[in-house]
């Protein structure tokens, strides 16, 4: 039973996500988080290294079900040719796991090599003892900038 080539996914958390995007120029970070979460919760701010973020729902709020349209949105905001490199980002790397997975699986069937990375801790990280985001892990814990929309 063949299972196919399903390309691998690595992972990196906030810090190390940051440098990616700083030393590589064409590097792109794709929020996949939800238009409640971006507007509530905030967004990463690539402003210091001439950069925006793409936004684009893996997953729409308020049902959750993921978007049909994902794969094609992306296509349009990344033009003809895609970066070599994607970063993706959810609320705590769930979401973004699985949208790497298919963005991945989406290239290798084109044959073209793009690697996908997850942003592992995501942008508020894992809850804490008091059922909070945003203070243990994640972009936000993590001092990186970012912005309230």
């Amino acid at each position: 039973m063949s299972t196919g080539n399903i390309p691998s996914i690595s992972e990196v958390g906030p810090k190390d996500a940051w440098e990616l995007l700083e030393n590589d120029h064409s590097a792109v970070l794709i929020d996949v988080r939800s238009k409640a979460e971006w507007a509530f919760v905030g967004l990463p701010d690539l402003d210091r290294l001439g950069k925006d973020t793409i936004q684009i729902e893996w997953k729409v709020f308020p049902g959750m079900e993921e978007n049909p349209g994902f794969l094609n949105e992306l296509s349009q905001q990344l033009g003809e040719s895609a970066p070599p490199t994607l970063l993706f980002l959810c609320r705590s790397g769930g979401r973004s796991l699985s949208a790497a997975k298919a963005v991945a699986q989406s290239f290798a069937q084109t044959g073209q090599a793009v690697t996908c990375v997850n942003v592992a801790e995501g942008f508020e990280g894992d809850l804490d003892a008091k059922k909070h985001r945003g203070t243990l892990s994640g972009w936000k814990a993590r001092g990186l900038p970012w912005r309230q929309s």
